[in-house]
């Protein structure tokens, strides 16, 4: 790789970390290419990121994003979003998936290190979608109860007037 290239690897990381809530580090050894695929489109579809990089380049990115340090070793896969739950529900379900050969290391969320278990706390909660879903179906209860309770009282006075 020439310098040249290895300034865009960085430049690219740094502009995309900065925009990301969520940075996940996973081990991949032992994935097959099919394999690494089917993560990426994993995360195509849930608005997540994935970058095989090397471990010298994705650390000064991550400085050059002012998102503190990271200390990284070994085959490393980085999965990021700009929000904080796809890159770790992404991480999480195909570790569940893989896990003798994909391992969650560790990672940095909302420009905070986080741990293994942090990620899996994260990949937990509701996605945003399920969260406005949620929202929605709470704020339609009232409408939703009130015109039940019209149609009830509306069969009642057919039962009577007949």
């Amino acid at each position: 790789m020439t310098k040249q290239q290895k300034a865009e690897v960085i430049d690219f990381l740094t502009s995309e970390f900065k925009e990301s809530q969520a940075i996940v580090v996973c081990d991949y050894k032992g994935l097959t290419h099919k394999e690494l695929e089917a993560l990426r489109k994993s995360a195509r579809d849930n608005g997540a990121k994935v970058q095989v990089a090397k471990n010298t380049l994705v650390t000064v990115a991550v400085k050059n994003a002012e998102l503190g340090e990271i200390e990284l070793s070994g085959t490393n896969v980085f999965i990021w979003s700009e929000d904080q739950i796809s890159a770790c529900k992404v991480a999480d379900k195909f570790a569940q998936e893989k896990s003798e050969k994909f391992v969650i290391k560790s990672g940095i969320i909302e420009g905070e290190p986080a741990d293994l278990n942090r990620v899996n706390a994260f990949a937990k909660l509701p996605s945003r979608d399920e969260l406005i879903g949620m929202l929605l179906s709470v704020w339609t209860a009232p409408a939703r109860n009130f015109v039940t309770g019209l149609d009830n009282l509306r069969a009642k006075k057919e039962e009577e007037a007949a």
